[in-house]
């Protein structure tokens, strides 16, 4: 960045060496043309040095993700789960396998489109399988 300063610097000296009278259109106008590169070389250092932090920032956030990552997959707070899509809009629904035994009635809805994706009732069709809910169980995620 210092170079495209030093070149903006380089040039006015340039431009102060010609003797130009600041008055005449010539003058004037090499002025407001330095003028707006030392400008731009101004805006064009204060974009790297935002860029710069910003990439500081997400490396950061990229590392606490990373970590928390790691911190949530060594604990056992992940449980097997079911996965089924929504049939209206597709969307991948998760749930804990303990639901299809319960007792209860329980409707699981798509939290995107709230249409319902699985009732534990034993009569409850998805869209994918006229018969049978096919979930998918995992051990880890």
């Amino acid at each position: 960045m210092s170079d495209l300063k030093s070149k903006v610097a380089y040039l006015q000296g340039l431009s102060n060496g010609m003797n130009l009278d600041g008055e005449s259109k010539e003058g004037k106008l090499l002025n407001n043309i330095i003028t707006v590169l030392n400008e731009f070389a101004e805006s064009f250092s204060e974009l790297e040095d935002a860029q710069e932090q910003l990439e500081d920032y997400v490396e950061t956030l990229d590392d606490d993700l990373y970590a928390l990552e790691n911190d949530l997959n060594e604990g056992d707070e992940f449980q097997d789960y079911v996965e089924v899509d929504c049939p209206r809009c597709g969307e991948t629904v998760l749930f804990d396998p303990a639901i299809t035994d319960d007792e209860d009635i329980i409707e699981v809805t798509c939290p995107n489109c709230d249409d319902v994706v699985f009732v534990n009732d034993d009569t409850f069709e998805t869209a994918d399988e006229s018969e049978n809910l096919e979930g998918k169980v995992e051990d880890d995620i």
